[in-house]
């Protein structure tokens, strides 16, 4: 990988788009998210941020789609970073984006593939892609009304305005909003905790909200039944029944 960097500190691990000034997105930075989120798999790590400096990302790189113009062809960027997101999306464990600067467009659906947005005081979101004629491609129509409401989404996404920390911390967009010399180790502080926690019981809640979502309610329930079922039998379930009994602290281990 040489355009986004993996590092394990414990059971964390750290995804860091490197690609200055702006982390624009591209088919190779995809690529090498693809490889990055491939070791975030391995369960030894628990708990995952995703991060970029100065900039998380300033969305796609736009000479690609002159370039996918002038050839007359179609741009696979949207396609290919979709389905990079929704593998962050669908990791068994708890994900962060800490987000400073622009997370513009593609950026932005980046970070809206994590489960939690850590967003910095000087932080810039948006789905600026109706400006250029065109729509959001990875998920920006539809994970962003999932977060914000419906209508908020759909102001967003036909403006193209690039919203601020304390507003998206307003509409449900940020988690946190922190000083920027904060908002990484705040996020790994936070990841370090999920990391403890009872992570196929996490993995559980995750698969039962997102399969359930939208579904008339006797779907989601059969959803959140099946996931129940499915980590009822782990050792952390064994764990935390014994120590709640026994009155003492959990030890997770992540099985």
């Amino acid at each position: 990988m040489s355009l986004v960097e993996f590092a394990q500190d414990g059971a964390v691990g750290l995804i860091t788009l490197n690609r200055p000034p702006v982390n624009a997105l591209s088919e190779e930075l995809s690529a090498d998210l693809t490889v990055a989120i491939q070791h975030a798999e391995d369960p030894s790590v628990r708990a995952v941020v995703i991060y970029g400096d100065p900039h998380f990302a300033a969305g796609a790189d736009i000479k690609g789609f002159q370039a996918a113009f002038d050839a007359g062809v179609k741009d696979e960027l949207a396609t290919t970073l979709a389905t990079v997101i929704r593998r962050l999306e669908q990791l068994r464990k708890p994900t962060i984006a800490a987000v400073q600067g622009f997370a513009l467009g593609g950026g932005l659906e980046l970070a809206l593939g994590a489960d939690f947005r850590y967003l910095a005081d000087n932080a810039k979101v948006g789905q600026p892609e109706i400006l250029l004629g065109i729509i959001p491609g990875a998920g920006g129509t539809q994970r962003l009304p999932r977060v914000v409401g419906f209508q908020k989404a759909k102001e967003m996404n036909f403006s193209g305005r690039q919203v601020g920390a304390e507003e998206a911390l307003a509409i449900g967009l940020a988690d946190k909003v922190l000083p920027v010399e904060e908002l990484l180790e705040v996020a790994l502080a936070d990841a370090a905790d999920w990391a403890t926690r009872a992570t196929l019981g996490l993995a559980a809640v995750k698969r039962a909200m997102g399969d359930g979502w939208g579904r008339p309610i006797d779907e989601a329930m059969k959803a959140e039944a099946e996931a129940f079922q499915d980590v009822f039998f782990t050792e952390d379930a064994k764990e935390g029944v014994a120590a709640f009994i026994e009155k003492r602290k959990a030890d997770f281990t992540g099985q």
